[in-house]
């Protein structure tokens, strides 16, 4: 179960993204509310799924071992920034950028719980937000919000794309931390608990089990 706090929303500022402990933004994004606006119209969801990826450190990120290419370059700059690649040639992946410039931390965000603009949701995914499908997995979270590759490098305190604190919090117990998905490649450092999810909540990708 959430826990609701009576305060007004607050739109997630600069600092918060410059935190260098990607662990735990990872964890405390959950909850927090992920917006877009397109053409004047605005959607959003409650994120309650997300994936933490440490930098040159990190087998399972694209920036591992000091990588920097003309896509990996995003990651490299001041944290604030959104992070979106294209996977298997079909889904938009949408991240953002944490830590300072120079250390390429990233925050997957891999599901989302519909909130806002649920009409508009539910017209691009071509499916009733009841259904858990329409936003479950990092590729669905993106097409429900209207996320795509012109997404990458935008500024997450801005009026295209922010986040903001609704006063929702998760107990420690209702959150579940395990090893990422699909990427078996990363060896090891494939097995590290780097994924948080919300126990319970229909909208996390599977698997959902703990």
């Amino acid at each position: 179960m959430s826990q609701y706090s009576k305060n007004e929303p607050v739109r997630l500022g600069f600092s918060y993204y410059l935190n260098q402990d990607v662990l735990f933004l990872a964890k405390d994004l959950l909850g927090k509310v992920l917006y877009t606006q397109i053409d004047g119209a605005i959607s959003a969801g409650i994120i309650v799924e997300t994936e933490a990826y440490f930098g040159v450190q990190d087998k399972a990120s694209h920036a591992y071992g000091g990588r920097r290419t003309n896509r990996t370059e995003t990651l490299y700059r001041q944290g604030g920034i959104s992070y979106v690649y294209l996977c298997y040639g079909i889904h938009n992946l949408f991240n953002m950028v944490t830590s300072v410039e120079g250390e390429p931390h990233a925050v997957l965000i891999r599901a989302i719980e519909p909130l806002i603009g649920i009409d508009l949701i539910e017209a691009r995914r071509n499916m009733p937000a009841a259904k858990a499908a329409i936003s479950s997995g990092p590729g669905s979270a993106t097409k429900a919000l209207g996320i795509d590759r012109t997404f990458n490098e935008k500024d997450l305190t801005g009026e295209e794309i922010w986040v903001e604190d609704h006063g929702i919090r998760y107990p420690d117990d209702a959150i579940a931390a395990l090893p990422r998905v699909g990427v078996a490649y990363a060896q090891e450092d494939a097995l590290l608990p780097w994924r948080f999810f919300v126990k319970d909540n229909k909208y996390v990708s599977k698997p959902n089990k703990v």
